[in-house]
């Protein structure tokens, strides 16, 4: 079968398209036709080395497809079954081994690529509004990287359950997608000169002194700061990815100066610790698609043998939406 490799740790350029033998799938597992996969930062976090891993590998783990064959034990799938995916590894390539703890049933009236574009992001907003700092109406929310991936649905969300929504972006393009997705307020960090002190600044502006409730900040390093300088008393500060890097060590004495505040490291693992989280969580995603009230936006596709160009644009920050692979 046709599949990326990343042949060592480093930039793009290490992604080589190549032949492998095609994967075996074992008695509990999915084989699945890839139809499109998912790109996101783990990836790269993953091809350069950040994140250890063996090289060479097939990298992702996101995507959607059709059964081709099922394990022996495999109860809850059949061939011709349309799936998706959060958490499978060597996504790139045109046949996947998907265990069927993690297998997503995709409803009729989900297309292929909304149904990969969905999982990892869609489960994350998810996740974040509804378990890490739950939204409430009234509340006032602050969301990095507006119109992004996460951002995107993280807005949606949020706007849903009754949440007036302040959203950093760096273009007025990306500005308008942010407004469109229910943003009520828009920030572009392209337009201050020190983020640290100005975006809290602005946050304080809209927010009659007060700051916002909840933070979610999937940006780290160049962000951080000016999140928890944004949020007020007891307010929360959910630091779900780290795009610009990681955050360096700091001292709690910070919290409790800055007002008592919460900080919180989630990953999607252990908020779909069990199968019934995943799937719960996952339904109500695609129902909400099914429905026409969660647009998923696919900002960019590109055929697998071009996977080193679909990162360079995503590291580049040249997207919007979701990036996928198509097979």
């Amino acid at each position: 079968m046709h599949a990326i490799l990343a042949t060592e740790p480093g930039g793009p350029d290490v992604l080589e398209p190549d032949e492998i033998p095609d994967p075996l799938p074992g008695p509990r597992d999915l084989l699945v036709r890839l139809s499109a996969a998912g790109v996101n930062f783990i990836d790269t976090y993953r091809r350069s080395g950040v994140y250890p891993m063996p090289f060479p590998h097939v990298p992702g783990s996101e995507g959607a497809g059709v059964v081709e064959a099922v394990g022996r034990e495999v109860r809850d799938f059949a061939v011709g079954d349309l799936v998706a995916w959060a958490s499978a590894p060597s996504s790139y390539a045109e046949l996947v081994v998907v265990p069927e703890a993690v297998a997503l049933r995709v409803p009729d009236g989900v297309t292929d690529e909304v149904a990969a574009a969905l999982p990892l992001q869609g489960l994350t907003a998810h996740y974040l509004v509804t378990s890490t700092f739950p939204v409430l109406e009234g509340q006032d929310v602050l969301v990095h990287a507006g119109a992004g991936g996460v951002g995107l649905l993280l807005t949606q969300l949020a706007a849903a359950r009754g949440a007036r929504v302040i959203t950093t972006v760096g273009t007025a393009d990306k500005e308008a997608l942010s407004r469109a997705a229910g943003a009520s307020e828009v920030i572009r960090y392209t337009e201050l000169d020190d983020l640290t002190t100005e975006l809290p600044a602005l946050v304080r502006d809209l927010t009659g002194g007060r700051g916002v409730h909840t933070v979610f900040d999937g940006v780290g390093a160049t962000t951080f700061d000016a999140s928890l300088a944004s949020l007020r008393p007891r307010g929360g500060l959910a630091l779900f990815g780290a795009s610009s890097g990681p955050v360096p060590p700091f001292d709690p004495q910070r919290l409790n100066a800055a007002g008592s505040l919460f900080l919180t490291r989630p990953t999607l693992g252990h908020y779909t610790a069990t199968r019934d989280e995943l799937t719960r969580r996952a339904d109500e995603l695609f129902a909400a698609v099914a429905a026409g009230t969660l647009d998923v936006r696919v900002g960019a596709t590109y055929p697998l043998a071009e996977a080193a160009e679909a990162h360079r644009a995503l590291e580049g920050r040249a997207t919007t939406g979701k990036v996928l692979l198509t097979a």
